[in-house]
């Protein structure tokens, strides 16, 4: 009786079933199976269950029906990465895996924003692809979420492909020098000494992307630009590609300023982190007043990133959860009166 009230769609995805997909004849099986066929040994962990075997230029997947189609679409999509010249390897398949669980269908591996000295920079989950789609059909765009979505470093290795694709002409590089209203002056040394620790970040992120032997020659001839957010006050930014990090930490002030430097040809991408405000005293933050008045603008756009997004270690993503669900049981009226809290999309 029981069996007759089974579906039977249900009953045809719970038996066993085997699937093969066919490598490329031009396609060295290698190259999508990994160094001592990670590939493969990835997949078999990231669904139980499910048996994943190659020979030659066959793969074979053995297991419960749905989950065997899955694993084939994925298979499908690391051959389509592999032939666009991407190294594939364990970290490869966990991504998608990950892109998997948060879109319920297997998804279409995002390809590489920079391959760097043999490294693929590209986007590692559903938000952060999100976000790059945005960055490159939009002129503005906000990037918002907790640390470790990848949101300064996404938007870098835009930048740089804009720049060695010919779409710009230059990257300029902004963040509050200092928390508190960029004061410099209690700090010792040259302006050059009291700006770097605050600059560190995006050299740190730049080293990553550029050669190293290039990097200098294009600082020094302005192609690659990295200045306080008090630089650009008066300036048009033509050509370029602007990044405005830590921008929860700008007045409304300094965000109107530096969202008006915008010139013809140029991309904007502003990042922050709305529970990181340092500002002091009332003062509301420039990345607040924008998220309210610039809802609905053509060729503006909000990326909201989460702790689903944090690519870091596991834990980050439980620590910024856990801290959310404490602010929300324990409302500091001080924190928020000074622009501290959470960002929610409007609807």
């Amino acid at each position: 009786m029981s069996i007759e009230q089974t579906p039977e769609v249900e009953l045809e995805y719970d038996r066993s079933v085997t699937t093969t997909v066919t490598i490329p004849q031009n396609l060295d099986p290698v190259t999508v199976l990994g160094a001592s066929d990670q590939v493969l040994a990835s997949l078999e962990k990231g669904f139980p269950g499910v048996s994943v075997h190659a020979l030659g230029n066959e793969i074979t997947i053995s297991g419960s029906a749905a989950n065997v189609a899955t694993v084939a679409d994925l298979v499908k999509e690391l051959i389509s990465l592999a032939r666009s010249g991407q190294y594939l390897n364990s970290d490869t398949v966990e991504h998608a895996i990950g892109l998997l669980a948060q879109t319920g269908t297997a998804p279409a591996l995002t390809e590489s924003i920079l391959n760097v000295r043999g490294r693929v920079i590209r986007a590692k989950t559903a938000g952060q692809q999100r976000y790059v789609e945005m960055i490159a059909e939009n002129t503005i765009v906000f990037g918002i979420g907790p640390a470790g979505t990848g949101k300064t470093y996404l938007a870098m290795a835009m930048a740089v492909n804009a720049l060695l694709t010919g779409q710009v002409r230059r990257i300029i590089l902004t963040r509050p020098a200092v928390e508190a209203g960029e004061s410099l002056g209690f700090l010792p040394g040259t302006l050059t000494e009291k700006i770097d620790p605050y600059l560190r970040p995006l050299y740190d992120a730049l080293n990553d992307m550029v050669d190293a032997e290039a990097l200098p020659r294009l600082l020094a001839a302005g192609t690659i630009e990295v200045a306080p957010l008090a630089y650009m006050r008066g300036r048009t930014l033509n050509d370029a590609f602007i990044i405005l990090d830590e921008a929860q930490n700008t007045t409304q002030a300094q965000m109107k300023m530096f969202l008006t430097r915008l010139g013809f040809r140029s991309k904007v991408v502003v990042t922050g982190d709305s529970s990181q405000i340092d500002l002091p005293g009332n003062t509301k933050s420039g990345l607040q007043t924008a998220y309210d008045i610039l809802q609905g603008i053509d060729g503006i756009e909000f990326c909201a990133l989460s702790s689903a997004d944090v690519v870091r270690h596991r834990l980050v993503g439980d620590i910024i959860d856990a801290y959310q669900r404490w602010d929300e049981q324990h409302p500091q009226p001080e924190y928020r009166a000074s622009g501290r809290g959470s960002y929610r999309r409007k609807t």
